[in-house]
């Protein structure tokens, strides 16, 4: 279930440094089963409680590109929002997302150039408050001036 959704585009001359916008999902084990069916990663760290209980996690987690996609939903429906072109991310996973936590996507604008319309962003996800993902992403934000 999200939440905040705000939704639509904020213009390159409407951004500001220093704006946010965030969702928040659960994450439930048909999350997990999908992503695994869609990209492929049938690690059994995210599919197999047996195997995963011997693991450094101690039982199933959620694939880091799942949690990754939340940001990357945010930037594409909120802050920029649609017409956004991802031109890059870094991600330093910090902490697993395990089935059935609720994980907040956060976005905020780090700094903005205008003349090449790239916008640089902090991006970071959460559980109960503490990171599980921080990193930066560059994309190239919708302008009113080319609608």
């Amino acid at each position: 279930m999200r939440d905040n959704a705000l939704r639509g585009t904020i213009v390159l001359e409407e951004l500001e440094v220093g704006m946010t916008r965030h969702l928040c999902k659960d994450v439930t084990d048909r999350d997990i089963e999908l992503f695994a069916e869609v990209s492929t990663d049938r690690n059994p760290v995210h599919l197999d409680d047996a195997y995963a209980r011997d693991t450094i996690f101690a039982g199933r987690i959620a694939h880091g590109m799942l949690t990754a996609g939340l940001i990357s939903a945010v930037i594409g429906e909120q802050l920029p929002g649609h017409g956004t072109v991802y031109l890059g991310q870094s991600l330093k996973f910090i902490g697993p997302v395990r089935p059935g936590d609720r994980v907040c996507a956060e976005v905020e604008v780090l700094s903005i150039d205008h003349g090449k319309r790239r916008v640089q962003l902090a991006t970071r996800a959460l559980v109960g408050g503490k990171p599980v993902l921080t990193g930066e992403a560059t994309v190239l934000a919708p302008s009113a001036k080319f609608d």
